[in-house]
């Protein structure tokens, strides 16, 4: 089944009920109204503080988008790019697209002009739509982009460059019946791209099995019914914030699209929404924790009790973290989800919410997942044995490849199962603990370090809000062990300070050299390491305080 049917099954069954509600907070700011006042003042619906579309609306939307794409010569075969941020159109064109037999292909939406450009010529794309945000970026770029035969401006029709052609204004003469193209679940279906947290990022293809096992997967998990309302934070151009909405489109239930990161965004968010699920990363969670703190939420002014799950993926989670969030909501269900964009995204290793005292695993093999941690031998390591090796995964969700990139596909892909290149141990109950990158493994003196493990032990540090542990070229042990720190705001730590908590530790794992500076990470909450070895390659003087 194509994941197509759920959303004519949706709007067949529940057209009236609301599937998507975009909440845009800034704007409300802006405006410096209340919600109950934002129509009255704000008739432009492009600007409004809140918006939302039914299922039927939703699959309507969808068909006028894939009956312009076939009516211009675009089907199976095609590519067509979103460049979007997370808005409420951003669902319907991506599954207009699917309607037609083309190949969606999301961008990330912090592309520069030339990673948009290269993005676009690895993929093919054919057609690319994009936002009133991306219109200098695609000025620089929208003659040497040959390929592109089309590109659709979503915006004002007054902001629209003269290279593109307004979008709304072409979708207003197509049909909102479904144009009917039949698929096969081997069918191609979207092209998603790796956080580039390495360079630049590789094309990966997956077909529409691999969509529907996501969705399968997600809803098995957290149990999603009619009921639920998930809050989407995270972009939708990842696989993660939309594998996750995935299980809402299952279960037929509303999804609100927040357009910011802000703690009382969120808090108020879930309040006036009704929000009962919530996807986090763990930047996100830390800011509301310390916001709690700090008294700047006061909870008992939102309306919080149907809050029953916060999940959190795409990076180890501090134990302390989850402690600090129990402490605040103990009953909340508490779960984390490990994935990739190969294997479409979080899922294929998940902790499950009834296996809390496991917190700090990644967890064990996913619904209809298989996962092993492999020696260098190739052997599955003894559970409990101590032994690290690198984890592989096997299901209906990997990818079929590295797009037009063989031998890279080639390296991850052996026999079914895909080398995820990330180190990982297993204890005797068999849950799983991601040890690190395997590039990012530190061999100092012929030992081998994992920075999430000292990571993991410096976020316990009252002053510590962020961290992040690289390895950086000395002379006599080829690598140190360097901890790159963010402080919480109004709190001081010294590098004797940290020394000292770093006693805790194992003398081999001790950093060597402490830098107090802000913790970069990409928009799925992936610490930027490349960036930080690049940054701080060279010596540099440490401060022996900082307040931040």
């Amino acid at each position: 089944m194509p994941i197509t049917e759920a959303l004519i099954r949706n709007a067949f069954l529940h057209g009236s009920e609301v599937a998507l509600t975009e909440i845009n907070p800034a704007v409300r700011e802006e405006h410096g109204v209340t919600w109950s006042e934002f129509d009255l003042v704000e008739p432009n619906p492009a600007k409004r503080y809140r918006r939302e579309i039914t299922w039927r609306e939703f699959n309507e939307q969808s068909n006028r988008f894939a009956h312009l794409l076939l009516d211009s010569g675009i089907g199976r075969g095609n590519k067509v790019a979103l460049l979007l941020m997370n808005c409420l159109e951003w669902l319907p064109l991506y599954f207009g697209v699917l309607k037609t037999g083309a190949v969606v292909v999301p961008l990330n939406y912090r592309y520069t002009a030339d990673e948009i450009k290269y993005c676009l010529e690895l993929s093919d794309a054919d057609v690319l739509v994009f936002g009133p945000e991306f219109t200098s970026r695609m000025a620089e770029i929208a003659d040497a982009i040959p390929r592109v035969r089309d590109q659709y401006f979503l915006g004002e029709v007054e902001e629209c460059p003269a290279f593109a052609r307004h979008l709304g204004g072409h979708l207003v003469h197509f049909a909102a019946e479904d144009p009917c193209i039949e698929l096969a679940d081997d069918d191609e279906a979207a092209i998603y791209f790796s956080s580039g947290t390495t360079g630049f990022p590789k094309a990966i293809l997956h077909n529409h099995e691999s969509l529907v096992c996501a969705a399968e997967t997600e809803q098995h998990h957290h149990g999603q019914t009619r009921d639920d309302v998930f809050l989407c934070i995270p972009p939708l151009y990842h696989t993660g914030a939309k594998m996750h909405w995935f299980g809402s489109l299952l279960s037929c239930s509303r999804a609100v699209l927040l357009r910011g990161v802000r703690p009382d965004w969120i808090m108020r968010t879930v309040s006036e929404e009704g929000c009962t699920v919530v996807w986090l990363l763990v930047p996100w969670a830390q800011d509301i924790l310390d916001a709690l703190d700090r008294g700047d939420i006061n909870m008992d002014e939102h309306r919080l009790a149907q809050w029953r799950l916060m999940h959190i993926g795409a990076q180890p989670v501090p134990p302390s973290l989850i402690k600090r969030w129990k402490a605040y909501f103990p009953n909340h269900l508490y779960d984390t989800n490990y994935g990739l964009s190969e294997s479409t995204g979080p899922g294929c290793v998940h902790l499950g919410v009834e296996n809390i005292e496991h917190v700090g695993a990644i967890g064990v093999p996913g619904y209809r997942w298989e996962a092993e941690v492999r020696n260098a031998a190739d052997a599955a390591v003894e559970p409990g044995s101590g032994e690290v090796g690198e984890l592989v995964v096997r299901g209906r969700g990997l990818m079929t490849c590295y797009y037009k990139d063989p031998a890279a596909t080639e390296a991850v892909l052996k026999d079914g199962w895909l080398y995820t290149g990330d180190m990982a141990e297993v204890d005797a109950d068999g849950f799983i603990y991601l040890v690190d990158r395997k590039k990012d493994v530190i061999i100092s003196g012929g030992e081998n370090l994992y920075p999430v493990q000292i990571e993991d032990f410096l976020r316990a540090h009252d002053a510590v809000k962020d961290v992040a542990v690289i390895g950086l070229p000395d002379e006599r042990l080829g690598e140190i062990a360097t901890a790159i720190i963010e402080l919480k705001p109004d709190h001081v730590a010294t590098e004797d300070d940290i020394n000292e908590f770093c006693l805790g530790l194992p003398r081999y794992k001790r950093p060597r050299k402490i830098i107090f500076e802000d913790v970069p990470r990409n928009p799925t909450g992936k610490i930027e390491k490349p960036l930080l070895r690049e940054r701080y390659g060279a010596d540099r003087l440490v401060g022996k305080e900082s307040a931040r």
